[in-house]
């Protein structure tokens, strides 16, 4: 039997001489629990948004992306792109044209991203389900060219989904001399016609930005003959994106970069990913004043218990078992703590993930979403665990050490 740790947990549900003693250390508990449920909600809710963020990108990103690491574009060409065109694991290809450019109509202009792509894109992203009008996705007809604009880049223009007039796209010229007595020589212009649908993908970066065009008329518009910015790959079901994308760069070698849509978006991901330290890091801080009534409820119980330690003495325990009663008993809180926290934490989570108890916005659907996505990664609940336990440890054994030389 370990008689330090029987002792400590006597102590814990004995009566004290003073009821304060009982009262302060069920608030250090409470606080601690606190601060444990705190940790698990806040980590679970940017875990939510997360995989929300990483769903919506599936929706207009390629799984695996193809770029050249020296310059903007590749010659499309280039035997090592046909050997991944061809892999087993490949169900899609898409060669892409993308450049930035200046649209013009009427008397509104905006600048924007030109991505020409192959017709087998909407195979590639599925892009039909995006897609809002009277028509259906169609690049091209004859020797007419169509350009499907995002839905908040259409309402900035003022385009509609049928639109008469012209719209011009205006991209420099990227060879020659430019006369700067006439400066209108130094862009290619061409216009797009209206494909009579917009393109509703729910991100901003898309929608107030992307035209969708024929690549051969991306090549043309920025003078890009024969050449390629990225393949984008849409691998068979059941593929492991992990496994062909290790397979496709070693094909490839360091021509080419290769990468899954977190990468693409890693801007994205790294800012939420340091917003979720950074509120690790600040709720650790709370807990660690949370734990200073540990510190408290010890002292107070140190003192009460003197009389006790000398029958323990004469009993034959050690000065070290001794310590060890109080160090025990402030472990025992800080770990009753952090289970009842992280139980209400993972009930509160399960509710909200049930019932959305907590909402975005009003009810005028203006978020992607009705309530705050909670997404529980139980190594996140883990971790918050690890934490309290670590601090609640370290919390008492300085003040126990202390207060046992000065007043036992």
């Amino acid at each position: 039997m370990n008689f330090p740790l029987f002792v400590a947990r006597r102590y814990l549900f004995s009566k004290k001489s003073t009821h304060a003693i009982n009262v302060i250390s069920m608030i250090s508990a409470i606080g601690v629990a606190v601060a444990t449920m705190a940790l698990v909600i806040v980590l679970s809710a940017f875990n939510g948004f997360h995989d929300l963020v990483a769903t919506l990108f599936t929706r207009f990103d390629p799984q695996l992306e193809i770029t050249p690491v020296m310059g903007k574009t590749a010659p499309a060409d280039d035997p090592l792109l046909a050997t991944v065109r061809q892999m087993p694991e490949v169900a899609v290809g898409t060669e892409c044209v993308e450049d930035n450019a200046l649209a013009v109509f009427q008397d509104k202009q905006a600048m924007v991203t030109i991505k020409g792509v192959d017709d087998n894109f909407k195979d590639l992203a599925n892009i039909q389900s995006t897609l809002y009008g009277d028509g259906e996705f169609c690049l091209h007809a004859a020797n007419l060219n169509y350009g499907i604009l995002g839905i908040q880049l259409a309402q900035q223009l003022g385009t509609g989904t049928l639109w008469t007039d012209p719209l011009r796209v205006y991209a420099p010229i990227k060879e020659g001399q430019i006369d700067i007595t006439d400066p209108t020589q130094g862009f290619v212009v061409d216009s797009l016609d209206a494909p009579g649908v917009v393109f509703y993908v729910k991100q901003t970066k898309y929608d107030s930005r992307y035209i969708l065009v024929p690549i051969a008329w991306a090549r043309n518009l920025f003078g890009e003959q024969g050449m390629v910015s990225s393949l984008e790959l849409r691998l068979k079901e059941g593929s492991d994106i992990g496994a062909v994308k290790k397979k496709i760069a070693a094909t490839v070698g360091d021509k080419y970069r290769v990468r899954d849509r977190y990468e693409q978006q890693d801007d994205t991901f790294k800012i939420m990913q340091i917003e979720k330290l950074f509120a690790y890091v600040f709720l650790t801080f709370i807990l660690v004043v949370a734990c200073f009534n540990i510190v408290g409820s010890l002292s107070m119980l140190i003192i009460d218990k003197r009389d006790d330690v000398v029958t323990l003495r004469n009993l034959g325990a050690s000065d070290r078992q001794i310590v060890r009663v109080f160090l025990f008993e402030g472990r025992m809180i800080s770990v009753a703590g952090a289970v009842i926290g992280i139980l209400i934490g993972l009930l509160l989570c399960w509710l909200q993930q049930q019932y959305g108890l907590v909402k975005l916005g009003g009810s005028d659907a203006s978020f992607i979403v009705n309530a705050y996505p909670i997404s529980v990664h139980y190594l996140d609940v883990f971790l918050v665990f690890l934490t309290v336990v670590a601090v609640g440890w370290l919390a008492v054994w300085y003040p126990v050490r202390y207060f046992s030389r000065r007043l036992l």
